[in-house]
Formats: C-alpha cells, sequence, structure tokens
C-alpha cells in the first residue's frame, strides 16, 4: 500500500478530533451467546467520523522493513517501527484470525494525555496489534510491548479485545512528560458474563500479578508491572495496593463520567440482568447520584471513599444473549428507562429520542444537559464482531458493519477472510465533505436524518426492513457457513473467493436497496402528509394516471396540539360563528 493511500484512509477512518463521550463497546463471552460465539460491538462515534471499512491485505516484509506509523485520526507521520515478517489481512477491526478490538476514549488524568516523541497512538496501536496476533492475549501482548518501546501518544482508552475463544478488557493510559510508555491492566471477562465501556474506565480493583505469564492460559488478569507504583510515585494515589482502582485513581469519576458514560452500560446492563434492573442504587448512579459508603456494593471495604454504587465490571444475564438481541443493544436510547428521552418535550411532536448537541447547555445561569444514549447522530459507523470457534478462522469471524447511526442502519455480514470490500462501504467512495451516490454511509445517513423529522411515523418503518433485511442475513450466512466450511479444508482459495464475492454482493445491493428505500419513504411522507401504500408501493386513486389517493394529513396529534397552544390567548382560536 502506498504512503498516499494510506495517509488517505487514516484521514477518512478517523475524525478530526476527539469529541467528549464518544463510543460504546458491548462484551459478549462464548457461554454467554446464545450460539456459542464471541462477540463484541463498537459504535465509533464523532460529528466528523465517516462510515467506511479498511481493509489491510495479509503480506510478508523483507528483513530491515519500517512500518510508517500515520496518526488515525489527523494522518500526521508519528514516526516508523520495524516490520515484522509477517502481517495477517484486516477487515476494519477483526483480522484473518478472528481477533477483534474495540475502543472507547476515557482521556484520564489530564497530566498523562500527551506523551513527548511517543510514536503510537490508540488507533494505531489497534491496526498493528491486529496484523500481529493471532489470538486476543498475543493482542494484548503486542500491543502493551509496542507502547513500552515506543510510547503512547493519545490519552486513556478502554479496549476490548475478543478471539473465537475469550473477551478481555483492556484500559491504558500514557505515563505523559514523566517517563515513556504507559500504564495499563487487562482482565478477562469471566465465560458465561457480559461486560461493556463507554468513555469511562470501567476497571477497579484486580489481583496483582508478580509477572504477565503470556503462555498459561489459566492467567486472568495482566498489568503492566509498575500499575500502582506509578501512580504512588507522582502523587496520584497513597493507599494500599489491596484497595487500588485502576479508573478511580487514573480517571477519576465526576457527574459525566456516570451520566453520559457508564449510563450506556447501566442501560445494556439493565437489560440483561435482572439485578441490575431492581436494584435503585445503580440507576441512581446512571443519573450521576454517587454513594461514598465504607463498602462496596459487594461488600468489599471502600476505604478511599470511592464511590460505592458504581456498576459491576461484568454480570452474568438471565438468559445467553442473541445475535439479534445484541444488535437491539447498539439501537437503544434508553427506552422505558428514567432517562427515556421520548415524552418531554426535547421530543417535539414525533417523539424524537435524539438531542442535538451541546450536550450541556445554560439557562438562566442554571447548566442542562442533553442525555447521551447508544444509538446517537453522530455515529460514523458501528459494527458486532462475531467470532465462532466451531468454523475454520476465515469462515467463523464475521464483522457486522452498519453505516450511520445504529438505530437506522442495517448491519451486512463481512466475512473476515475476505480479500476486497464492497465498493459502496469503501474508503475513498465519498467523504463527510464529498457526496458519493454509491456511498454506504450517505444512503443511511440520508434515511435516518429523514427519519428524525417525523420519528415516530418513519422509524417503524425503517425498523421493519431492517428486520427483515437482517433476517435474510442470517439465512443466508447459515447456507454459506456450511457451503464454505466444507470447501475450505480440499480448496482454501476458492472457499476465500466465495466468502469475499458474498459480502460485496451483499453489501452493494444493500445499498442500492437502502437509497430505494429513502426514495419510497420521501414520497411516502413528503410535505407533512402521508400517501397510502402497502407497506412497500405508494397506491394511485385507481384510474391509472400515477395519480396517489388523497393523502392523510396526520397534523401534531392532539398531546402537542395542546403544547402548541399554550400561552398563545386568543391568538390562535378560530371565532365562533354567531348566526
Amino acid at each position: 500500500m502506498n504512503r498516499y493511500l494510506f495517509v488517505a484512509l487514516m484521514i477518512h477512518l478517523g475524525s478530526l478530533s476527539i469529541p467528549a463521550f464518544s463510543c460504546t463497546n458491548f462484551i459478549i463471552t462464548k457461554g454467554a451467546s446464545k450460539d456459542g460465539s464471541v462477540m463484541i460491538t463498537y459504535a465509533a462515534d464523532s460529528h466528523t467520523r465517516y462510515g467506511a471499512i479498511a481493509y489491510y491485505p495479509a503480506a510478508s516484509h523483507r528483513q530491515g522493513s519500517r512500518c510508517e506509523v500515520f496518526h488515525y485520526e489527523n494522518g500526521k507521520l508519528l514516526g516508523t517501527i520495524p516490520e515484522v515478517p509477517s502481517t495477517y489481512s484486516v477487515v476494519q477491526f477483526m483480522n484473518e484470525k478472528q481477533v477483534a478490538i474495540g475502543e472507547t476514549t476515557f482521556g484520564g488524568l489530564d497530566s498523562l494525555s500527551s506523551q513527548p516523541g511517543a510514536i503510537l497512538d490508540y488507533g494505531s496501536l489497534m491496526r498493528i496489534g491486529l496484523q500481529r496476533s493471532k489470538t486476543a492475549r498475543e493482542m494484548i501482548r503486542v500491543m502493551t510491548s509496542l507502547v513500552a518501546e515506543y510510547g503512547y501518544a493519545t490519552s486513556g482508552e478502554s479496549f476490548s479485545i475478543s478471539d473465537a475463544n475469550e473477551a478481555w478488557i483492556m484500559e491504558l493510559i500514557g505515563k505523559g512528560k514523566y517517563e515513556n510508555g504507559a500504564v495499563w491492566v487487562a482482565r478477562l471477562v469471566p465465560d458465561g458474563y457480559v461486560s461493556g465501556h463507554a468513555n469511562q474506565a470501567r476497571i477497579t480493583t484486580f489481583p496483582f500479578q508478580k509477572s504477565n505469564d503470556w503462555n498459561n492460559p489459566g492467567q486472568t488478569v495482566y498489568h503492566s508491572p509498575d500499575v500502582i507504583t506509578f501512580a504512588r510515585k507522582h502523587g496520584f494515589y497513597k493507599g494500599s495496593d489491596v484497595s487500588f482502582s485502576f479508573s478511580d485513581v487514573y480517571n477519576p469519576l465526576k457527574f459525566g463520567g456516570a451520566r453520559f458514560c457508564d449510563a450506556r452500560v447501566w442501560s445494556f446492563f439493565r437489560n440483561v440482568n435482572k439485578e441490575i434492573r431492581e436494584n435503585k442504587e445503580y440507576t441512581s448512579y446512571a443519573q450521576g447520584k454517587f454513594v461514598r459508603n465504607t463498602t462496596m456494593m459487594d461488600q468489599s471495604p471502600n476505604p478511599n471513599g470511592f464511590a460505592s454504587n458504581r456498576l459491576p465490571l461484568w454480570v452474568k444475564p438471565d438468559s445467553q444473549v442473541s445475535l439479534q438481541q445484541l444488535m437491539a443493544r447498539m439501537r437503544d436510547h434508553y427506552e422505558d428507562t428514567p432517562l427515556d428521552m421520548r415524552n418531554d418535550l426535547g421530543a417535539g411532536p414525533f417523539q424524537l429520542p435524539y438531542r442535538w448537541r451541546p450536550m450541556e447547555f445554560e439557562v438562566d445561569s442554571v447548566m442542562y444537559l442533553n442525555e447521551r444514549a447508544v444509538a446517537t447522530q453522530q455515529t460514523g459507523y458501528s459494527f458486532v464482531a462475531q467470532s465462532r470457534s466451531s468454523l475454520p478462522d476465515a469462515v467463523g469471524g464475521i464483522f457486522w458493519f452498519g453505516a450511520d447511526d445504529a438505530d437506522g442502519c442495517v448491519y451486512a455480514p463481512m466475512y473476515c477472510g475476505i480479500q476486497r470490500v464492497p465498493e459502496s462501504f469503501l474508503i475513498g467512495n465519498g467523504s463527510m465533505i464529498t457526496w458519493s451516490e454509491t456511498s454506504a454511509y450517505w444512503a443511511f445517513s440520508q434515511v435516518n436524518n429523514w427519519a428524525y423529522t417525523r420519528y415516530n411515523m418513519i422509524h417503524p418503518e425503517i425498523e421493519k426492513l431492517q428486520t427483515r433485511l437482517e433476517n435474510h442475513f442470517f439465512l443466508e450466512v447459515a447456507a454459506i457457513d456450511k457451503r464454505t466450511a466444507d470447501l475450505y479444508a480440499g480448496n482454501r482459495k476458492e472457499a476465500l473467493a466465495l466468502l469475499t464475492d458474498y459480502s460485496v454482493k451483499t453489501g452493494n445491493k444493500l445499498v442500492g436497496d437502502w437509497k430505494d428505500f429513502y426514495r419510497y419513504l420521501f414520497m411516502k411522507y413528503q410535505d407533512g402528509n402521508l400517501k397510502i401504500s402497502d407497506g412497500e408501493h405508494l397506491q394511485d386513486n385507481g384510474n391509472g394516471k400515477n395519480i396517489p389517493k388523497k393523502p392523510l394529513h396526520p397534523g401534531y396529534g392532539k398531546e402537542w396540539e395542546r403544547v402548541m397552544i399554550q400561552g398563545s390567548g386568543d391568538r390562535l382560536k378560530v371565532p365562533e360563528v354567531v348566526q
């Protein structure tokens, strides 16, 4: 790949700035999923992020080759590091070995937010790690070894890292001006449990290990050897080792960390776990109300006075989670919770569960907020990475990719073994400031933005087609799985070609279908009217002249009409006619 193209990839992939409170990850372990797969999700949220898929082919490198490291967000060349003899192919954030990664930025202590001379930022670290790792554990080792040697160029990050058997959460923050490298901790999510993170560091206390035994499958926690001593040395922490909390020390909890960030994890947890759903302490926490008891929720001591009603790092779901359920959780707006946005005045007459930014605003010297839900208008793309140990790697890994707001996307299956991506999803096919008629991002953004105008009317139609298409993909994938798994052992090349052909054709056809859908929706809801349809086609008046049946005029609804007349006095009243 030439240097010009690589810079273009980085600029298109990344946002131009790091927005506050962006991105959401959920983690499903093998025993917690209905089909025995390991799954992680990622919503890449930024008002300048364009939704497209990067592809890096597998490659062999001559001895002495250098890997150029470009900043994930602004494309600046940060430096070079030695290349390895061979690298794996990568589809966005999943490689051919079914290893996948997602991230959320937590920022953390200001004094650790930048490191002079560092070469690796979080996005480059993720990409290079995938190119060099065949398991999640190896990914952790590669990433942390790289930052130890070459420095860490961005602020604190939480990572979801998975393969076909395990899922990990890792949190890492640079050492700022004090030292080269980073402090970090990684924990294996216990099988049968689910986890998540959303821009607030989540790992609190953890069992300290004397060393990282990378070859020991029984080790369930890894960390930098100085994760505690560094904090103590520079005055960030004064307590005991056993009570040390990575999150509370390196990303001290504030109101926004709970209300804007962890509340998204709470919404996911409460949907799958009865204890979280029914415990008012957790609901209070999600609302940004902290309790600092002498013991934590699990009755462990709290000598440092940290918030004691924080969410657990992981929970056991009441029942195993399906792929469809996980996709639905990426479309969450706090429905049927105390943070539900559909019924206050900000929702308007059409119950819109979105609030335009900024997230905080001032009225009469009082600060107010707009909720930050999982599904949000500024999502560039989201994915569900599904890894399945029962199939060959190239077949077992599926990168379910959705462009724009997850609430209105359709997750398209991209097998991790593919050798190219659909043109409609390709980096360089359009941008945030360049229109493309064949772009997946702009096709889905058109429909979503039209739905925002009359959400409770238009979105049900989107959801209906979304469900139908995804269910169709699930059936197709089951057939492709069987066909390619049988073929793979005898003819790997033909199997990879089949996977690629299916993924490419499916992605391109989806975008074409969605553009047709937009045209249908636009005509149906034109000018505030509602034309009569059979659910797929607009109906004429029966005379064969392409004249529609008389449209309905749904207006604003009785409840909102009452709001509209408040304070208007007699101005809007129709005078009674005196006979």
